[in-house]
């Protein structure tokens, strides 16, 4: 016979829609459209089973089958004989069962179901669009029987309810996944790692340290060979942290978080540290060739450094940094004096921002001079500050604002336009000069434009870049991922501009390197000038450097010279040059100006000031025209 759905049908529809458009949960949106189909249906026991992506049945509802027997249900395979809603769920099609007790698909489950006096079931599937069958809606009866007309429009409505449940809650799983899961590694993200993090400092007495680790070098692996290789090895990363212990959290681009819950003391965060960084080790295949992932760690331990989140987050932040400037690849725990030492680096960053706002940022210059001689034969450029009070500080009491690389390089551009600047003030008024040497940090190569920089500075003042010498330490060399560093160099000096490897001897390159780094000049560090009259080794190491230099066509600088001693000792064994305090101290352009008229000299003269821009300062060439001669 016909059925006409009647207002109580009507309401149970608009009942559990309801329910599900103001994002009520599965389980609660079962519970419900089973209680309300049993009403209308007095002789069925309604059950809502899911089907998830392993084919296992998760119950969702069964209010009136005893507790024991539907959670019998959960995990069971679905499959062909697995009763009435196993094998509904298996073949995608409704199954009616009007006898349990002889029916095959009930044969490994009917001991189970015959004694709660249930003798009938019928399943229908919830099939997706795609054919997935996502959950089971079924009646039980209490007699042999099938399903009537009244029950089967009953059941259409609720399969088609669960059908809009079931899409609602994978919309709701996917939206979840999407606010709290990274999309790219499926680790936690950090929206879950605040919450999960708040969640354990709400408990009695919380234990637990935190590791905050970086992926070294990314941006030179996206630059150089691609973001697809970069996802890669963030991947990789992600995979190996996550079996260092802990939970594993994705919370910026490179960077990840490791909740490590019990950890107590330093010792044992420490160990798991040292694991993530060890599983780093092992090379992976990208982009056709091999690539060895690296991680900088910084860590913290609840209670010792801190006891909320904001504080142990910025403390693991300190010690992260602490970990990069002190070894890449390392690991540090957070030291109180690192808090001390990173508000100290925000401090002077600000004010060398201040200071470049304003133009409070001055060139002073120091000069070289043959030892054999005295002759100033160049100079180098060095950083000021001018405080608003008036006082020069030297790079030194603003040396932490050269790790920001948008201050080091806006430092290095207002350095580059003063050094021009001054360089056309001399040759207009024949005052005698070479070269003027400048320092140039790791920021300056990582942009790629460094050549642009150079150029457009000098051309502004119509400068030719001869005229300057580009300082670079051992670390900048080193640092450079795959010698790019050494390749942007060997470009700057094509195109006419010589290279000084600075402060040699205090980083951690070795003699060969001498043999790589595209250098023109060595210049000797002062911790070895220091020691040179009072330490036997360090006199070596000196005299070493110099006769190597020599015989690899390279000049010698000696770096803070400061007595007669010292400058007689290096002319000995064959320095050339020297700078330091012995010499001259640091000073502005306009004293500048006067000590090159005054003290440099040219081929064959006595103290001559002046000359012609022709002739500028070619007594370094008498002393090294064998060596380089195009120094001069």
């Amino acid at each position: 016979m016909s059925f006409t759905p009647d207002i109580p049908l009507y309401d149970l529809q608009s009942e559990v829609l309801e329910a599900i458009a103001t994002g009520m949960e599965l389980k609660d949106v079962a519970l419900l459209l089973c209680q309300r189909a049993e009403a209308l249906a007095p002789d069925a026991v309604c059950t809502i089973l899911s089907v998830d992506e392993a084919g296992l049945l998760r119950l969702q509802a069964a209010p009136s089958l005893p507790e024991d027997y539907a959670r019998s249900a959960n995990g069971t395979a679905i499959g062909e004989g697995v009763g009435s809603c196993g094998t509904a769920a298996f073949r995608g099609t409704p199954v009616e069962v009007t006898d349990i007790a002889t029916d095959p698909l009930w044969t490994l489950y009917r001991d189970d179901v015959l004694p709660l006096g249930l003798k009938a079931c019928w399943s229908s599937p919830i099939v997706e669009p795609d054919g997935r069958v996502v959950a089971i809606f079924a009646f039980y009866y209490r007699t042999r029987r099938g399903p009537t007309d009244l029950e089967r429009h009953i059941v259409k409505t609720c399969v088609h309810l669960c059908r809009i449940a079931a899409a609602s809650a994978t919309m709701q799983r996917d939206n979840r996944r999407l606010a709290y899961y990274d999309q790219l590694t499926n680790l936690r993200n950090r929206r879950s790692f605040d919450q999960n993090a708040a969640a354990i400092l709400d408990v009695n007495e919380p234990a637990f340290g935190m590791l905050l680790a970086d992926i070294d070098h990314l941006k030179t692996v996206n630059d150089t060979l691609g973001h697809g290789a970069g996802d890669r090895l963030i991947c990789e990363v992600a995979e190996r942290l996550k079996q260092a212990g802990g939970t594993t959290y994705r919370i910026g681009g490179d960077e990840f978080v490791l909740l490590i819950p019990g950890c107590r003391d330093a010792g044992t965060l420490e160990a798991v540290a040292n694991k993530a960084i060890e599983s780093m080790a092992v090379p992976f295949s990208c982009e056709g060739g091999e690539m060895v992932p690296s991680v900088t760690i910084g860590g913290v331990v609840y209670g010792v450094d801190g006891t909320d989140l904001e504080t142990l987050r910025q403390n693991a932040d300190f010690a992260l940094y602490h970990a990069k400037g002190r070894r890449r690849g390392g690991y540090v725990c957070f030291e109180q004096s690192m808090r001390t030492a990173r508000i100290q680096r925000s401090e002077t960053i600000a004010q060398v921002e201040r200071a470049l706002a304003e133009n409070r940022i001055v060139t002073y210059y120091q000069p070289l001079v043959r030892l054999d001689t005295g002759a100033i034969v160049g100079v180098e450029a060095l950083a000021r500050l001018r405080t608003p009070s008036g006082d020069i500080l030297t790079a030194g009491a603003f040396h932490a604002a050269f790790s920001d690389p948008i201050v080091s390089m806006r430092l290095t551009d207002v350095m580059l336009a003063q050094v021009a600047r001054d360089i056309r003030t001399w040759l207009d008024n024949d005052v005698p000069f070479r070269h003027v040497s400048i320092n140039l940090a790791m920021a300056d190569f990582q942009r790629g434009d460094l050549d642009r920089r150079l150029t457009a500075a000098f051309a502004r003042q119509s400068v030719s870049l001869e005229h300057l010498v580009l300082e670079v330490t051992e670390s900048v060399f080193m640092d450079g991922a795959d010698n790019d560093v050494a390749r942007a160099v060997e470009r700057l000096r094509g195109k006419g501009m010589l290279v000084a490897l600075d402060d040699f001897g205090t980083g951690f390159a070795s003699l060969t390197h001498l043999l790589t780094f595209p250098v023109d000049i060595i210049k000797i560090d002062k911790s070895f000038v220091d020691r040179l009259l009072t330490d036997r080794p360090s006199r070596a190491i000196v005299e070493a450097l110099i006769d190597i230099a020599r015989k690899l066509g390279m000049n010698t600088v000696a770096e803070g010279v400061e007595d007669a001693a010292q400058a007689d000792v290096l002319r000995g064994m064959g320095c050339l040059l020297g700078q330091g305090y012995h010499f001259a101290r640091p000073a502005d352009a306009k004293t500048t100006s006067q000590l090159l008229s005054l003290f440099a000299r040219t081929p064959g003269s006595a103290a001559r000031p002046g000359g012609s821009p022709a002739r500028l300062m070619h007594a370094i060439g008498d002393a090294a025209a064998a060596i380089r001669p195009d120094w001069c």
